[in-house]
């Protein structure tokens, strides 16, 4: 069976148009509607991130495109900071996922931007991307089944959404040179099903291509993805952008069928006129560039609906309570409730409440760094803010509990002495020519040390001397910069820092009162020389006091994060800093401890089974507080199922040798195959933390009478759901199909869901539909899709793993 192209709704007169209009123009317009111009140049602080300039004799608009997913980024004010897109994921809605496309989509229109430059679809390979927080998803059902809402949502207001980063961008390390070595069968059953639904689900107008290689060649350029498989397989007909600095030809990438260059004009501004002055690339096919581009301009809607400038609404605020209210309410629907023993959630009317954690305060973590930024009109309300206003009458205390993930105070000068014997290497591995010898009492600097000064060759330096302990007792160093840097106290390694990962890391030690030998590695790895070295006498100090602070109340919530951003991946799912320990004995002073995880994803608990319950909030944007306080005070349930796998320990989970994950810096080997995700676990026997689909509710649910109806074009699923518990909640019914033998896919994939909300003792018959052509695999062979007869496993249950109600489907040719 083939799954062929689908005409985009509007696409005929879209195109017809477009024909008309380019068939005015000179080669020189042609070309200006395929490249951006730097906007930085033109304005010192423009709220978007690239500019396509328009055309006025012929009325084309400029195209203005500004960073999502999670709010109007780069530095636009005024605007909501919505939860990031994993929390929009763990909703399982995607009625809620449209109706934040409409939202999200208006902010954008309202600043005068008409290109947005989201969703982001890649799949969560592997819980360690330092950019997970931007997507959804690792599971390409649930991917897809969100993707074509959010497009539609944005389009609804005639912006242009922008499906990224096709394909096989999973990483952050290398992101720039890594080729992705990956099957064709696993691109189109894994990576692949997002990006096709919203084209043809959704409409979308863009693709942007990712900065990487798949199978050895820049996905701009890439034939097979772009034309083969994007235009003719699934008939997209608009424009294909690279990533920013992306582009790395003129005519292999003209002739990939690629239309656009962002965010300059190196490739194809003059370079693409010599291309077609000399016959490389055809008039003919940039006629074609060109209609695509104006194509889906046409189709969206850019041409019939101007915008403001974005200049004269720069300071305008668009974000509207209504908005704020939204993004309270996805924060809650996708915040997933993933322990509560005891039922000590809801609060039924604390006497007090403790509240722990540098997180729960001043270092919230609302949204990931990188384009993935926004900030937040009116400032974000920290769990602590949220909690407190939502108390009313019952008292709250606090206590910081940790420095934070930050970068901790510079160690003085006063704790050196007189001063760290400085030795600068001519090489990157502290050997060879001594370039200078000095001595500094400074373990803080940025931009080359003097010794160093102008050097473009490789350096390496080596800090060593004391380091006085003013206090006995632990002491917790962070490290920090731009290369590779290594702390020794006493000859044992207490923490060890590289560009590419988290930007702090942090070590511990013990120590008594007095001088110790320390020393301090630094190996320049290029871009700008920075060093940070920070410490924290007495860390145990802050930790104790926290746990008194719980031992006096009634309740205890303790809020910790992650540290992730675009351009880093995670060297650990192991919490930052001393959180684990702040939880654990915070949790023995108080043993009605709530954790509340402002995480990007999956992190490690080492101390789970101290803790009667758990809240994954995510990156929850402005209204993270107030969605917190509304969960812990049974206002609202959380709502949401984990749209990821927590695997239990580190080595959990595919990719696991260096060449699959991050790679062998050359190449990155996806040889897991179709064992993405929860398909791994249930394919190697292991055991997560908490699976795919996990998510308890404040009620409770049963599900019976399984009935599976064929069809002429599928399968039609019935399942009954009653709420068998004392208040109103919300289940998530969950179909799983598991292949015959034949098919060699892995065990019980998702294939249909749907997401109910129940008043106590009510129940419903909630409908599942299985087309056939989900039950389709792909035939790398045939380059097409097929359907294998034979006896088919649909399970229902409520995660993947807890799947009471089978039946045995036969399917035949």
């Amino acid at each position: 069976m083939t799954v062929g192209p689908v005409a985009q709704p509007g696409t005929a007169a879209a195109r017809a148009k477009a024909v008309e209009l380019v068939a005015r123009m000179t080669t020189d317009e042609k070309i200006a509607l395929l490249h951006g111009v730097n906007v930085k140049e033109q304005v010192a602080r423009p709220g978007y991130v690239g500019k396509v300039v328009g055309n006025e004799r012929l009325g084309i608009p400029a195209t203005i495109l500004a960073d999502g997913p999670s709010g109007v980024g780069n530095g636009s004010t005024g605007v909501t900071q919505w939860p990031c897109s994993k929390a929009l994921a763990a909703t399982w809605d995607p009625a809620a996922a449209e109706t934040y496309g409409r939202a999200y989509g208006g902010e954008q229109a309202a600043k005068g931007h008409n290109v947005a430059l989201g969703p982001c679809v890649n799949i969560l390979r592997t819980p360690r991307w330092g950019r997970s927080f931007e997507t959804f998803t690792e599971d390409p059902h649930l991917n897809a089944a969100l993707a074509g809402p959010v497009v539609r949502g944005i389009q609804s207001h005639h912006v242009m959404a922008t499906v990224k980063h096709f394909a096989a961008n999973n990483q952050e390390t290398l992101r720039h040179s890594i080729d992705a070595v990956v099957s064709s069968r696993a691109l189109h059953e894994i990576y692949f099903p997002a990006f096709r639904a919203a084209v043809q689900e959704g409409g979308v107008g863009a693709v942007m291509t990712a900065y990487n290689k798949v199978n050895g060649v820049w996905t701009h350029e890439n034939r097979t993805l772009v034309q083969d498989v994007l235009r003719d397989g699934w008939g997209f007909d608009g424009i294909v952008m690279s990533d920013w600095g992306g582009t790395h030809s003129t005519v292999r990438t003209a002739e990939a069928g690629s239309t656009t260059e962002m965010p300059g004009s190196t490739y194809f501004g003059a370079a693409l006129a010599s291309a077609v002055a000399r016959g490389a690339v055809t008039e003919r096919a940039l006629d074609t560039m060109a209609v695509q581009v104006l194509t889906a301009m046409y189709r969206v809607g850019l041409f019939d609906h101007p915008l403001p400038d974005p200049l004269t609404v720069l300071d305008t605020v668009v974000s509207t309570e209504e908005n704020r209210t939204l993004a309270r309410r996805i924060g809650v629907e996708g915040s997933v409730l993933l322990k509560n023993a005891g039922g000590v959630l809801p609060f039924a009317a604390p006497g007090s409440v403790a509240v722990i954690g540098d997180a729960a305060g001043a270092g919230y973590r609302s949204h990931g760094g990188g384009s993935g930024s926004v900030n937040a009109y009116g400032g974000v309300v920290t769990p602590l803010a949220g909690i407190t206003a939502r108390a009313g009458g019952v008292p709250v205390t606090y206590a910081r509990g940790t420095l934070g993930v930050g970068a901790l105070p510079v160690v003085p000068a006063a704790a050196l002495g007189t001063g760290l014997r400085a030795v600068y290497y001519a090489s990157g591995d502290l050997t060879g020519t001594v370039l200078a010898t000095t001595t500094t009492d400074r373990l803080d600097w940025t931009g080359a040390p003097a010794p160093v000064s102008g050097r473009t060759g490789a350096w390496s330096a080596r800090y060593s001397g004391t380091y006085t302990a003013s206090v006995a007792g632990r002491y917790r160093f962070s490290l920090g910069g731009g290369g590779a840097v290594v702390l020794t106290i006493d000859g044992a390694v207490v923490a060890e820092y590289a560009t590419g990962a988290e930007v702090v890391q942090n070590g511990f030690v013990t120590l008594t009162e007095g001088p110790h030998s320390i020393e301090v590695t630094y190996r320049h790895t290029g871009g700008t020389p920075s060093l940070r070295v920070g410490h924290q006498p007495g860390q145990d100090r802050l930790i104790a006091e926290a746990a008194a602070v719980a031992a006096a109340a009634e309740v205890a919530v303790v809020v910790v994060v992650d540290v992730t951003a675009e351009s880093m991946d995670r060297s650990t799912l192991a919490l930052a800093a001393d959180q684990d320990e702040l939880i654990a004995a915070v949790a023995a002073a108080n043993p009605r401890t709530v954790v509340v995880l402002n995480t990007s994803g999956a992190v490690l608990m080492p101390w789970l089974s101290s803790v009667p319950a758990v809240i994954a909030n995510w990156y929850g944007g402005q209204e993270q507080g107030n969605a917190v306080a509304a969960m812990l005070f049974g206002d609202a349930e959380p709502g949401g199922r984990l749209p990821e796998t927590f695997p239990a320990t580190e080595t959990q989970g595919p990719a696991k040798r260096q060449v699959e994950f991050p790679g062998d810096g050359k190449q990155v080997y996806y040889d897991e195959g179709l064992a993405v995700g929860y398909r791994w676990y249930q394919s190697s026997g292991e055991q997560p933390l908490f699976p795919f689909g996990h998510g308890l509710s404040y009620t409770s649910f049963a599900l019976s009478g399984l009935r599976v109806e064929r069809g002429a074009s599928g399968h039609r699923v019935t399942v009954r759901v009653r709420n068998t518990g004392s208040r109103a909640g919300s289940e998530v019914v969950q179909l799983y199909v598991t292949f015959p033998a034949a098919a060699g896919e892995p065990s019980a994939q998702l294939k249909a869901f749907a997401k109910v909300t129940l008043e106590p003792g009510r129940s419903t018959t909630v409908v599942l539909d299985v087309p056939r052509t989900s039950l389709a695999v792909w035939r790398s062979a045939d380059d097409g899709w097929t359907v294998l007869p034979g006896s088919y496993a649909f399970t229902v249950g409520r995660s993947s793993v807890e799947l009471p109600l089978r039946a045995r489907v036969r399917v035949t040719r």
